[in-house]
């Protein structure tokens, strides 16, 4: 006998696409599950709203700087917040200060995932040409070359893992120079080829290197140009997004840039500063 066809004959019995909606949040939340973090000049601004980002994703965070203070602050007000967290003093300029950096991490990990570097220096505030040898050393020691001797030394323990991310941080000061950062501008703008090259030699092994560049970004470090109300004014009117950024604002990136989602981007020099100064 005929029986004639009902609406529910058409529904599904579950609603899949709401449960995989639910199941894809919950795996997002925790995206950096079981990986593990290394993150240089982390205990306050940008190096220490990454640290809390990547922890709260999932992944284990080894936190440094150069003050023990500062580190046991860091590590306590992170731990209170129930996320995996570990501590040691790292002056990057110093070679066995990276070697400890090293040993801590695999001691308490196992291994390493990813590499994040923010530590950087500006000793002096005046003119390229009107550096002494002593600074001009310094800051590229500093913020150029010890990125890349730390990963030299990370990077058999992250080819163990088969895959791997790296993010260097620059500054916005690599495009837009600013007069009274002199040599700094320089040092940024070195950073920008260092993430292009070591991506073209990081790629065969499956570890992609990739560059944050910040904008100005509210921390202690900015405060040179920002203590200056006059010209702090003057910097915003450039803006697109008429504010100084948070430190937040480029954690996300940074913990995207870790993920999975971003397994087939590297090279890129990400620039999150409320406006493109570029093409």
């Amino acid at each position: 006998m005929f029986r004639p066809l009902s609406l529910k004959t058409f529904l599904p019995l579950k609603p899949p696409l709401l449960m995989r909606s639910k199941s894809s949040g919950t795996n997002n939340r925790l995206k950096l599950a079981n990986k593990v973090a290394v993150i240089t000049g982390s205990t306050s601004g940008i190096g220490f709203a990454i640290s809390r980002r990547l922890a709260q994703d999932g992944a284990h965070v080894v936190i440094s700087s150069r003050k023990q203070t500062n580190v046991d602050h860091a590590v306590a007000t992170l731990k209170e917040e129930g996320l995996s967290v570990t501590g040691t003093v790292c002056h990057v300029g110093k070679a066995e200060d990276r070697e400890q950096l090293v040993t801590t991490a695999l001691k308490h990990c196992g291994g390493v995932d990813f590499l994040v570097c923010t530590a950087g220096v500006n000793p002096l505030v005046g003119s390229t040409l009107g550096s002494s040898e002593q600074i001009w050393d310094k800051i590229m020691n500093i913020n150029v070359k010890a990125p890349a001797l730390l990963l030299s030394q990370l990077l058999p323990h992250m080819e163990k893992r088969g895959q791997g991310s790296v993010v260097l941080v620059s500054s916005i000061a690599a495009y837009l120079p600013a007069i009274k950062l002199g040599v700094y501008n320089v040092s940024k703008t070195a950073l920008l080829a260092l993430t292009k090259t070591l991506a073209g030699e990081l790629a065969p092994k499956n570890i992609r290197v990739n560059g944050l560049v910040p904008g100005i970004i509210e921390t202690p470090f900015s405060k040179v140009l920002t203590e200056d109300t006059e010209y702090a004014e003057r910097l915003k009117r450039v803006y697109e997004i008429r504010r100084f950024g948070q430190p937040e604002d480029c954690a996300g990136l940074v913990s995207f840039l870790c993920s999975p989602d971003a397994s087939y981007i590297t090279g890129e020099n990400i620039v999150v500063a409320g406006f493109s100064p570029r093409m």
